[in-house]
């Protein structure tokens, strides 16, 4: 039996698969706010305690760069070894692997079903072409695949620490606005659930954008100021227009930086958007807005519309770990 987990700077999630079952069916599947925890042993103990099964294999998908075994997540205060791991948790694991988050929704991809994915653009995709992959989550990660000859092979990156590169006049404005908060501003800063409040304070202070003060009242007090602006963008009968302006930009430049990573890739398979705040905001992903942001690149247009979209709606991260864990 296997324990795989999906550790986000927000949630972290763990499950248990069988060979049997396979990376569809999680059995004893619990979810976890990370930062209520001091590391991941002490979540994965507690999980193993409520669920009472035995393990014998364990592959954890990190938000953050995973090097020889080692990996110090991006937007949590934890250090992560996979030996010292295994040892802490006191178990007789034949093997314990950790691989980047991203690396983990791309294994995912070749196995998901169709009430997994949400098409925005049906495109037309090359067969065994490359295919990228562009999560928002509480951090903004990247990864792709290529065919090898034989199957899909998975890479992972951190192209959401690359500098963030404006597209409009608005953007540049925003670029200034936040080039006075850090020294470097990546498309993280503006493509995540870390991001969309710094859009939001770029209207608000700098374009003058108007705020009732319920609104802000509500946002000032949520322990995820991003979840309350998608809501008052999208789910709410009276929309914020400070909010709505705020999801609109990022959409934008989720597709513009989307656009970026398939002519650096040559996606001709597809684009997957994945991560949580890809479903919290799908609704706006469907709007033509996305599609003409996605195909502004000049000459690239034409081949820009043929690029397949979609969104990702299930637990990717969570499945590319168990088909990692389950192979090895």
């Amino acid at each position: 039996m296997l324990i795989a987990g999906d550790i986000g700077g927000t949630k972290t999630e763990l499950a248990i698969f069988s060979n049997e079952g396979g990376p569809h069916s999680p059995q004893g599947q619990i979810k976890f706010r990370s930062a209520d925890y001091p590391s991941l042993q002490v979540i994965v103990k507690e999980f193993l305690t409520k669920v009472n099964q035995p393990v014998d294999r364990a592959c954890f998908a990190v938000a953050g760069p995973v090097l020889d075994g080692r990996v110090k997540a991006t937007n949590l205060p934890w250090m992560i070894e996979d030996k010292s791991l295994a040892r802490e948790l006191n178990l007789n694991l034949k093997s314990v692997r950790l691989i980047n988050d991203l690396e983990a929704i791309a294994r995912a991809v070749p196995i998901l079903r169709p009430s997994d994915v949400h098409t925005i653009n049906g495109g037309e995709a090359v067969r065994r072409g490359a295919i990228a992959v562009i999560a928002p989550g509480t951090g903004l990660g990247e990864s792709f695949l290529t065919w090898d000859e034989s199957r899909y092979q998975a890479h992972s990156s951190e192209g959401g620490h690359a500098d963030f590169a404006p597209t409009d006049e608005r953007q540049i404005h925003l670029l200034e606005y936040l080039l006075k908060k850090f020294d470097h501003v990546s498309f993280e800063h503006v493509c995540s659930g870390i991001g969309i409040p710094f859009i939001y304070e770029y209207l608000r202070d700098v374009e003058r954008i108007p705020e009732s003060p319920e609104v802000t009242q509500l946002i000032a007090s949520a322990v995820d100021r991003s979840v309350v602006i998608i809501n008052q963008a999208l789910g709410s009968a009276n929309v914020s227009q400070l909010c709505a302006a705020t999801i609109d930009m990022f959409i934008s430049i989720l597709a513009s930086e989307a656009s970026n990573l398939a002519i650096k890739v040559f996606a001709t398979g597809g684009v997957y958007l994945a991560g949580g705040v890809v479903v919290h905001v799908l609704n706006a992903l469907q709007r033509p807005s996305f599609m003409q942001s996605f195909k502004r690149k000049g000459r690239f247009a034409e081949l820009m519309a043929r690029v397949p979209i979609h969104a990702v709606v299930s637990q990717a991260a969570l499945a590319g770990a168990a088909v990692y864990g389950l192979e090895n």
